[in-house]
């Protein structure tokens, strides 16, 4: 039996015709600014020459660490 990953690598225009809750101008944003935001250490980016993929599931993983680090700040910014 043979150990495969499944890869899910998908271009900008790909994944944003996969996931329509993200708008192309929006994760190339996202993208441009991956050093400030955190992308950058999830590893979800993944340049080969000119070329940009994302990985699927590293990218949803920051998504979801997005979610926590604001619940987490608003829970001790608060009154």
């Amino acid at each position: 039996m043979k150990n495969e990953t499944a890869w899910a690598y998908l271009t900008v225009q790909q994944f944003t015709a996969k996931h329509t809750a993200f708008k192309v101008g929006g994760l190339r944003s996202l993208i441009f600014n991956e050093h400030q935001n955190g992308l950058a250490k999830s590893s979800a980016i993944i340049r080969i020459g000119r070329k940009v993929l994302i990985d699927e599931t590293k990218f949803f993983a920051w998504v979801d660490d997005q979610q926590h680090k604001s619940f987490n700040v608003a829970m001790t910014s608060g009154d």
